[in-house]
């Protein structure tokens, strides 16, 4: 079973940047489909943005894409999420989860298994 533990959420201002980190206990599925979900209150959890490392090959909501960044740092062992131009409509707990997955990654939540506790963004207009 692996850890997920995220940090850098934040309240901020439209149109700030905010970059969140996700460090992973083991390195088991450091080589299968990572990314990040949001769920906002009243919402279903969302898929913000996938990553197939050996490859690096991504995956993006529309609507955050252009805008978000996903990349992975494997010698730390963690996966970043860089997200510029934020806007109120992007305040959401956010996780990091992980997969068993190979290839295509993708944006739907019960195709991953293991989630971290998220971690708070929040953006005022």
């Amino acid at each position: 079973q692996v850890q997920l533990v995220e940090s850098g959420g934040a309240s901020l201002q439209a149109g700030g940047s905010l970059r969140l980190s996700c460090t992973a206990s083991t390195r088991t599925y450091s080589r299968a489909c990572m990314g990040w979900f949001r769920q906002a209150p009243g919402n279903e959890r969302e898929g913000v943005a996938t990553i197939y490392p050996p490859i690096r090959r991504t995956y993006y909501a529309d609507s955050v894409r252009g805008r978000f960044n996903i990349t992975r740092d494997d010698d730390k062992n963690t996966l970043y999420l860089e997200m510029n131009s934020l806007k109120p409509e992007d305040s959401a707990m956010y996780y990091c989860v992980a997969s068993n997955i190979f290839g295509r990654c993708p944006l739907t939540a019960p195709s991953y298994a293991h989630w971290g506790q998220g971690t708070q963004v929040t953006v005022s207009s």
